[in-house]
Order: C-alpha cells, then sequence, then structure tokens
C-alpha cells in the first residue's frame, strides 16, 4: 500500500468516528422526543418529529466529518512527527507540480513515513456528553410510557357513553365496516374500511354493517337534510345500503336516538368526488394554422386526450371544408371515426388527412377538430379538441404596370370577410407565445387594416365618405395647392367670390370605390371631385365602382343612400360600429379585445343580409308645441314624480344575518342557514363543513367554539356589500342660521 493510500484510509478513519460521536449523542434525544410525541399527538406528529431530528443529525454529521480534511491531516501529522520538517503537505502533491528540491524532499518523506508508518491516536470519546444524552432519551422514552393515552373529545364521550350504556344494559357497537362498491366504469376494486366516513366517486353504492350487543330495535341512518334510511336486520348485522349521487352528513341512529349510544362531536362524512370531464390536447402539428403547400397531399394530426377514469377508445375527427371568399362562403361537413391506442387514461389519436381529397381548394380552409368521450354512464362527457386549421392561401394578383397599389390595396376589400377575419384572429391569439412580439403586432396591424377595408365597404350602404390616406407633413418651401375651381352658387346675383365646392374631396378619397394614390405623394385624379358628375374618360374596365363614380354620386345625403328601411339602417351602423372597435383593438395589437366586437359585426352584417328592401316616404318628426309661459317658472303641476331606481340587493341575506347574530351573541335562525346552503351548494368552498358547523352549534347552543367556527364558515361566503351613496350631516347651527336667512330672503 502507498504511502498516500495509507494516510487517507487514515483520514477514513477519523471522519467516521467523529460522525459516530454525533449519532451517540443525538439519537437518543430523537428517539425519546419522538415516542412523548406519539404519545401526546399521535403517529402522525411522531413521524414528523422523527423525519425532522434524522434530518437535523444527518446534517450535523456531515458538517462534522467535513471538518476531517487533508489540511486537518497534515497540521496533524507535522505536529505528531518531527521528522516531517512542517512538509507534510509534499506528500499529497503532484511532482509535476514540484521542483527539484521539493520533488527531492517529497521523496524523503515519503520514505520516513513507508520506513515508520503513522497511526495517530483515535480523539477521545466525550463521554459525560453520551451519558447524557442517553438519559435524557431514557427519561422521555419513560415519560412516554407512563404518560396516559390521549383521546379526543368525541372518541372519550363514546367511550363513556359505551361503558355507561353496558352498565345500563342498552345497545353497544361491537363492530363496524363499510364496503364502497364504485361504478363500473371508474375499474376500482371493491374496497371495505372500518373509518365511517368516506371519499368515493359520484354513483358509488355504499354498504354499511353495523353489529351491536344486546340488539337494538331499530337502527337508522340519519342524513343532514332529516331524511334517514332504515338499516335491516341480517342476522346479528344491521345492514343499509345508499347509492352516493351527492355530499352528505350523516349520524347513526339507535332506537331514534343520535346523542347517546353513538354520541359524536362532528358528524360523518361522504364526500362525493365528480368525475372530471376528458381533456384533449394537440400534439401535432405545433401550431393551430398551417399553410398549405402546392402539390401537398398528407397532414398529419395527433391528438392525445386523457381522463381520470378513462376515454373512451372510438372517437369522432371533425372536418370542415370551406369553399368560396366574401360573405358568400360556404361550408361542407363530415365527420371520420378515429381509433385511439395506448393507455385508457392517456390516450393517443391519429391520422393522416387528405386535402386535396377532401376537397380543398384555393383560396380555402380545411378545419379538423377532436371530439372525444369518457367511459362515463349512462351518460358519457364529451370534450373537443382546438381547431387545427389548413389554410390554402389565395392567388397573388398579377402586377401591372401604374397598378401595383391598385392591385395590393383595392383586392383584399372583396377576398376578405368578417368571418375571415375572425378566423384570422383567433388563429393569432393561439400563435401569440410562439413568436416574437414584433411579428404579432405586425400581423395584427395587417388585420386591423383588413377590417377597415371592409368597414368602408358596408359603410357605402349609409352614405358614408372615404378616409383620406396620410399627407406628408407640411413645409415652408412647399407650393400652395392650386386654387379650387371658380364654381358660382346658382343664383349669382351679386357675383360671389369663388365658393369652395360642397363635397370636395381629400386625397385619396374613395379608398373603398378603388381610387387610390398611385403618385408618390397620394394625390388622385380626383381630387377635385365635385357632384355635378360629368362623364370621365378615366376608367378601370369592369369596375362597377368606377362606374358608380364617374355618372352618380350616391352619398350626398345619408338617408337618401339606400332603400334600407330604418331598421335594417340601424343594424348596419351598429356592425359599422362594432366594425371600428374591432379595427381600434386590432391596431393596438389586442385581438383578444377585438373578438367580441368581429363576432357582434359578423352577427349584425347576417341579420342586414337577411332584411328586405323597401320603399320609405320621408316624413318630417311631429314634435308638441312649446308653451313658452312655463318655461323657467317653477310650476310643476302635470308633472309626475320620477322615482330613482334603487341598485339592485340580493334578498337572499341569510349568510349575513346569521354572521351577525353570532357576532352579537343572538341566537341564528340555522333552519334558513341551512335553506341555503343546500340552494347555494357552489358558492361555497365546502358545503359539508359548514353544515357540520351548523349542526354542532344546533346540538350544543352555547359552545363558544362551535360559534366562532360557524363564524369562520359564514365570513367565506359573505358578499361585499353594495356601495351605497352616503347620507347629508345634519346642519349645525351655523348652517341652520345661513338656510334661515335664504328663506327670509325669498319672495
Amino acid at each position: 500500500m502507498s504511502v498516500t493510500a495509507q494516510l487517507t484510509r487514515t483520514l477514513d478513519v477519523a471522519r467516521r468516528r467523529a460522525a459516530a460521536i454525533v449519532l451517540l449523542i443525538a439519537l437518543p434525544l430523537v428517539a425519546g422526543s419522538a415516542m412523548l410525541a406519539w404519545r401526546l399527538a399521535g403517529m402522525p406528529f411522531a413521524a414528523g418529529i422523527a423525519l425532522v431530528g434524522a434530518v437535523i443529525v444527518a446534517w450535523l454529521a456531515s458538517r462534522r466529518r467535513a471538518r476531517f480534511d487533508r489540511a486537518w491531516l497534515t497540521r496533524r501529522l507535522d505536529a505528531d512527527r518531527a521528522d516531517m520538517d512542517d512538509s507534510a503537505a509534499l506528500v499529497f502533491a503532484r511532482p509535476e507540480a514540484l521542483g527539484a528540491l521539493q520533488r527531492l524532499q517529497q521523496s524523503r518523506l515519503q520514505a520516513r513515513l513507508g520506513a515508520t508508518p503513522w497511526i495517530p491516536e483515535p480523539a477521545p470519546l466525550p463521554k459525560r456528553a453520551i451519558a447524557v444524552a442517553w438519559v435524557s432519551g431514557a427519561l422521555l422514552a419513560a415519560a412516554a410510557l407512563w404518560w396516559p393515552p390521549t383521546t379526543s373529545h368525541a372518541d372519550a364521550q363514546t367511550q363513556a357513553t359505551s361503558r355507561a350504556a353496558a352498565t345500563r344494559g342498552t345497545p353497544v357497537l361491537q363492530s363496524q365496516s363499510l364496503r364502497i362498491n364504485a361504478p363500473a366504469y371508474t375499474a376500482r376494486a371493491v374496497r371495505t374500511q372500518t373509518e365511517l366516513d368516506a371519499q368515493a366517486p359520484v354513483g358509488a353504492t355504499l354498504r354499511w354493517t353495523l353489529r351491536f350487543a344486546p340488539q337494538p330495535q331499530g337502527v337508522a341512518l340519519r342524513l343532514h337534510d332529516d331524511s334517514e334510511i332504515a338499516f335491516v336486520r341480517e342476522g346479528e348485522d344491521w345492514v343499509a345500503t345508499l347509492r352516493l349521487d351527492q355530499s352528505w352528513l350523516y349520524r347513526i341512529a339507535v332506537d331514534g336516538d343520535t346523542d347517546h349510544i353513538l354520541a359524536r362531536a362532528q358528524p360523518w362524512r361522504l364526500d362525493a368526488v365528480p368525475d372530471r370531464p376528458p381533456e384533449v390536447r394537440v400534439r401535432t402539428p405545433e401550431e393551430t394554422l398551417s399553410t398549405y403547400t402546392r402539390g401537398q397531399r398528407a397532414w398529419p394530426l395527433v391528438f392525445e386526450a386523457s381522463d381520470d377514469h378513462g376515454v373512451a377508445p372510438t372517437a369522432q375527427l371533425r372536418i370542415t371544408v370551406t369553399r368560396g371568399s366574401g360573405e358568400a362562403i360556404t361550408f361542407e361537413d363530415r365527420t371520420m371515426p378515429l381509433r385511439g391506442r395506448g393507455d385508457p387514461r392517456a390516450m393517443t389519436f391519429a391520422t393522416t388527412l387528405d386535402p386535396v381529397a377532401l376537397g380543398l381548394e384555393e383560396g380555402g380552409d380545411l378545419v379538423a377538430q377532436l371530439e372525444v368521450r369518457d367511459t362515463r354512464a349512462p351518460e358519457p362527457q364529451r370534450a373537443r379538441s382546438a381547431s387545427l386549421i389548413l389554410r390554402w392561401p389565395p392567388p397573388t394578383p398579377v402586377d401591372a404596370d401604374g397598378l401595383e397599389g391598385l392591385a395590393r390595396d383595392v383586392l383584399p376589400a372583396y377576398f376578405r370577410s368578417q368571418r375571415q377575419i375572425i378566423i384570422d384572429a383567433e388563429a393569432l391569439i393561439a400563435e401569440q407565445p410562439r413568436i416574437a412580439r414584433s411579428a404579432f403586432e405586425g400581423r395584427s396591424d395587417a388585420l386591423g387594416v383588413d377590417q377597415r377595408i371592409l368597414r368602408l365597404r358596408y359603410g357605402q350602404f349609409l352614405g358614408e365618405e372615404s378616409e383620406g390616406g396620410p399627407r406628408p407633413p407640411p413645409t415652408d418651401d412647399a407650393q400652395a395647392p392650386p386654387p379650387p375651381p371658380r364654381k358660382p352658387l346658382p343664383i349669382d346675383d351679386f357675383g360671389q367670390a369663388d365658393a369652395p365646392p360642397t363635397d370636395t374631396h381629400d386625397d385619396q378619397a374613395h379608398d373603398d370605390h378603388a381610387h387610390d394614390a398611385t403618385t408618390p405623394q397620394g394625390a388622385t385624379a380626383h381630387a377635385d371631385h365635385d357632384h355635378d358628375h360629368a362623364p370621365q374618360d378615366a376608367m378601370t374596365f369592369g369596375r362597377a365602382d368606377d362606374v358608380l363614380a364617374t355618372f352618380g354620386h350616391t352619398h350626398d345625403l345619408p338617408e337618401a343612400a339606400t332603400l334600407l328601411d330604418p331598421k335594417t339602417r340601424e343594424i348596419l351602423r351598429g356592425a359599422l360600429q362594432a366594425m371600428w372597435q374591432s379595427e381600434l383593438h386590432l391596431r393596438q395589437a389586442a385581438p383578444r379585445e377585438a373578438l367580441p366586437h368581429a363576432n357582434r359585426a359578423l352577427e349584425l352584417i347576417k341579420q342586414v343580409q337577411e332584411a328586405d328592401r323597401i320603399y320609405l316616404a320621408r316624413v318630417g318628426s311631429s314634435l308638441p308645441p312649446v308653451d313658452p309661459t312655463r318655461r323657467l317658472g317653477g310650476d310643476r303641476d302635470g308633472i309626475a314624480p320620477r322615482a330613482v331606481p334603487a341598485p339592485d340587493v340580493d334578498l337572499d341575506l341569510a349568510p349575513a344575518i346569521a354572521w351577525r347574530a353570532l357576532a352579537w351573541h343572538d341566537a341564528p335562525d340555522l333552519d334558513a342557514l341551512i335553506g341555503w346552503a343546500q340552494a347555494h351548494p357552489r358558492q361555497v368552498d365546502d358545503p359539508l363543513a359548514l353544515l357540520a358547523a351548523v349542526d354542532a352549534l344546533r346540538r350544543d347552543a352555547g359552545c363558544v367554539d362551535c360559534r366562532q367556527a360557524l363564524r369562520g364558515q359564514l365570513w367565506r361566503v359573505l358578499q361585499r356589500p353594495l356601495p351605497s351613496p352616503a347620507r347629508r350631516a345634519a346642519p349645525d347651527a351655523m348652517g341652520a342660521r345661513y338656510l334661515d336667512a335664504l328663506q327670509e330672503d325669498a319672495p
């Protein structure tokens, strides 16, 4: 064995001895404390004390062991042996890192240690500390054994009642068992327990088996709503069965008595655990919106469905194919069965769709959504996955010389629909966590532009003018625009000055009529467009809007711009307002806030499309004449008083009334509180705990702890009072004199 290995072994022996000393001192104290805690507070608390003590002892042992390192060994070696020349650290040094003299000294030291091995004296044991620790641990263990066992108030009362009943010859409970048979779809085995508190799935069958000696006349299961389920005697046992459809509190009544034979402070609980609906997650593709590539014949889809009890092995894949554009878009729906594989609680559904075979066309969408069911009987629960969209982009318009702006700015208004804007906004919201902020804001702004174009398109039917484009900032050296052409009024008897045209459009007017700018400054050929509507030469062939702009004008009067009836016109105006709000949020990169307005706009557009166009004659409003003699006279004769509507108040104030009664040590209305708890189970986090607190106070009206416990339960369900205007303070003496003076000066 080399000198270095021998010294390392000596160091390990010293470390183990140091850790052993710590264990000899600490373990008796931990064991005695755990035994005393078990006697005083029960096994769970004792296990916690033992676990915490073991962690502390291990930490102390590791700290003590860490003190014996290589530095300690070299110091001890230099102190014990003078022939080390205070150079024991060279024994562990690497030769290649030493100089010539250091290597010579290292070889001498190793030779000396090899000739005379070093065996240090072990550290002395702290006998006094070890003795004190073991004596203290023994005292704690003796105290734990001598201490009488603690029982809860309920158990002590039950034992006292049993002993009293045994002396009087009344029935005494000898054995108890509760068998829980869960529904078959949960695939849970039947279990039997001795505790009468139970937690089981909804629909489970519970069977109690009780044995008394001597036999009682009758046994019943009394629920918290005062209903009873009678036990049936089978030989020496009493048996009762209950289907668990909701959570219950119950007591066992023996010969009609629940306060003596089986007395218990708190009733037993039956917690019904509802079956959770399944959850569906999309594994492939990673994004909800995918782009179709030309020639693509496969679109793989992978879903994962999970449930607490199990997912049905078959699922339905809902497929929707959209065709067309604008508001005339059509849908084709179909379903495809899928079979899952894997664990029933986490099943995988996979398939591959052929977009072309399903009828996907250019400019259309293929939407897929999986619907799964769980195994709950008789009515399974259903869940759907997120909608996956495969989009075939519309064809890009061919650029033409001098028409680039026209092709790019106007055509989206005719290929974009309100429904498409909604679909794109939903897809953008789903992709937000996976894309950069700048890209997200750009796409949201692009959707806002599409929404604006569509809003202007529908605004034509209400006689709205188009919105102008941005103008360059003014400069000092810019030339003043030419004055508008002189257009005299129809009666120009006095030679009026040049009058501005009544409906002159700004730069880029008629944005929705496809008169977009083609010059860098944004000026158009219709900058001085007036209402004479003389035939013009500049027209785009085949554009109905250009024909309308050339030979007619429909928006000089909003009321005469449409033949829709007033109701339909108001619906359309509401749609435009919703589009405006949608555009506002989209431009601010908030598509989630824009979705409600976009959906509202789509709903109103559909109502307008279903409306009938009628002709209406314009009539003026007929208002009653105003009597000037009654103005500012203060006469209120003939004016009916108008009552100020009061704020909505919850008339069901049982929790607040009970809470105030408990605070003022009054008797609360427990029956009303029970009725409220049964009528509003969703407003209480733990309805059974509230009912148990009510039951405890009902059984002992003078119990202070029961009142505080019930107040604590009610505090969680109290609603914040509605704000109300503060009452005006009564005037003081100075204010009263001021008001009297006002009355004296009044005529």
